[in-house]
């Protein structure tokens, strides 16, 4: 199974929003995490987790609190391997290309709701 058959759309922001906007938007969306984008690349991400961590500080800019050196997948790249780059990053989201830009998201609520069709011989070799 393929990336884009389980992606959802990535909710992007800029960098200069502060915590307590990013806090709306991410309920307003019942949404885990948000892409920050400057000049139409991707420069981080933010999630529950990170605002969590900075509850008492909302007046804090995104771009002082997000996750940098994000971590992403092609959008033609398997399931597997999506699940592989979470295991080896210790992360729980993927944003989501297509030939360099953004077109989704991949979190690991889809990789364990599709987990009948990870192939499991690809994490034993």
């Amino acid at each position: 199974m393929k990336v884009k058959e389980v992606m959802n759309r990535a909710v992007v922001v800029e960098d200069d929003v502060n915590l307590k906007d990013a806090a709306r938007i991410m309920i307003k969306k019942n949404i885990g995490s948000l892409i920050v984008m400057r000049k139409g690349k991707i420069i981080g991400i933010l999630t529950n987790t990170d605002l969590l961590r900075n509850i008492e500080h909302l007046s804090k800019k995104i771009f002082d609190v997000m996750s940098r050196n994000v971590v992403a997948i092609e959008e033609n790249d398997s399931l597997d391997e999506a699940a592989l780059l979470m295991r080896e990053h210790k992360i729980k989201r993927l944003p989501v290309l297509k030939k360099g830009e953004l077109v989704g998201i991949v979190t690991s609520t889809e990789i364990i709701t599709n987990a009948e069709d990870l192939n499991e011989e690809f994490y034993f070799e």
